[in-house]
């Protein structure tokens, strides 16, 4: 049977090297600015030069729609996310989240302990920017690009299917969950400086939350069931001409001193300001690890995993998160990846399929071994390989050759992308 290649730790030393390179921004831009185009240029250039010798693009070319169809329903989720995020902020206005107090995390009064108790050199190793946003996403398409090494179960397009799959499922109930309970930041500077928002609290708030915030209006209100309260008249709202998407005039709250399209202003949403539980940058980070974990196990995953928890703690040290929002994130995560192995088979089923192979030409194979045809033996098992994982059906020349080229540049494509639009984290 032909031998894939061997799984060392030549993907591990890769993924290890782009965060080292990387982390140079901070230690010296000089020999940054040197070596991070040469690492990705020759990363890239490893890449397409394994091309020619892939055996897998059948499986590649039958993971192509589900891949897309991932793909657009991530986007989806992600646009639904950004007019949560944009919404939950400006439904209470810039003057709440000032006055807002922090709520009590034990995770955060740890961290300022430990910087007391720990050595100094600790401490500065747990404060490093070592490993952002746009690090485990790289890394995620690092791994992905391994199937041209055969370091990963193919197919390739099957992987990231899964990941943004479960990436879509992820914010969609991140969404959900932060919009249903607001949670005031743990910056409570955060909102004045990012949003341009009105600083009066949206009508619906004004009527059914600002009267009845103290023990005594609140009780009333679980007496009667109902707002009781006389709040008079309402502070207009600005209402631009948005078309077909005015209807996201009360969601999104433009000010008549941003005349910015809602597309502009979802744009301006980015993470977000009051606590959004849980953490976005979290559940990525776990989804990577968990894509490594189960296609790369080893020394690199458990390195991956140490980032995992170091980029937690920082979440948290650095008042982005509450510490509830990272520990959410990571069994989210968790348990999300293990749903969705539908996408992505796992290396067993694959096992599986070549052991059926191997029964039904089992005679066959004793035969030739008898009469010593080594070629024949040869032929059967190479056979096994490329109808487990290529199947029966032929694809025209063209698709042979093109479907190749165009994912490789589409991939790469992603990659840059992925890095530009996250490189701020």
């Amino acid at each position: 049977m032909r031998r894939s290649l061997p799984r060392s730790g030549g993907l591990g030393l890769a993924a290890i090297s782009y965060v080292a390179v990387d982390y140079l921004r901070h230690l010296s831009p000089t020999w940054h600015a040197r070596l991070q185009p040469a690492l990705w240029s020759v990363l890239a250039l490893t890449a397409v030069a394994r091309v020619p010798f892939y055996k897998h693009w059948s499986a590649e070319f039958r993971s192509a729609i589900p891949f897309v169809a991932s793909m657009v329903f991530m986007l989806l989720a992600l646009l639904y996310e950004a007019v949560s995020v944009r919404s939950v902020t400006a439904v209470l206005g810039l003057d709440w989240h000032r006055e807002a107090a922090p709520l009590p995390d034990p995770g955060q009064w740890l961290l300022l302990d430990l910087n007391e108790k720990l050595p100094q050199p600790l401490v500065d190793l747990l404060r490093a920017r070592i490993i952002g946003l746009h690090h485990y996403l790289m890394l995620f398409m690092m791994l992905a690009f391994s199937v041209l090494f055969d370091s990963v179960t193919a197919p390739g397009l099957g992987l990231g299917a899964r990941y943004m799959f479960t990436m879509a499922i992820g914010r969609l109930l991140r969404a959900i969950t932060f919009s249903s309970t607001i949670l005031p930041s743990a910056r409570p500077w955060c909102a004045a400086s990012r949003f341009s928002v009105p600083t009066h609290p949206h009508p619906w708030v004004q009527k059914y939350y600002v009267p009845y915030t103290d023990s005594d209006s609140i009780r009333q209100v679980l007496n009667l069931d109902m707002a009781y309260a006389d709040t008079g008249e309402y502070l207009g709202e600005h209402q631009p001409d948005w078309g077909v998407m005015s209807f996201l005039i009360d969601f999104l709250r433009p000010t008549a001193s941003d005349d910015s399209s809602w597309f502009s202003l979802l744009k301006k949403a980015g993470g977000g300001c009051n606590d959004l539980m849980y953490s976005g940058h979290m559940l990525v980070a776990v989804l990577t690890a968990m894509a490594w974990t189960e296609a790369y196990s080893g020394f690199s995953s458990v390195l991956i995993w140490l980032l995992v928890a170091h980029s937690a703690q920082r979440e948290v040290r650095e008042h982005h998160h509450y510490s509830v929002d990272c520990v959410v994130a990571i069994y989210v995560g968790i348990l999300l990846w293990k749903m969705t192995g539908f996408l992505w088979p796992p290396k067993d089923k694959e096992r599986a399929k070549r052991l059926s192979r191997l029964e039904k030409i089992q005679s066959r194979l004793v035969q030739a071994a008898k009469d010593s045809d080594m070629a024949q033996v040869r032929e059967l098992l190479e056979g096994v390989e490329l109808r487990t994982q290529e199947g029966p059906k032929k694809r025209p020349i063209w698709v042979v050759w093109i479907f190749p080229c165009v994912t490789i540049f589409a991939a790469l494509v992603i990659v840059l992308l992925a890095f530009t639009l996250t490189s701020d984290g």
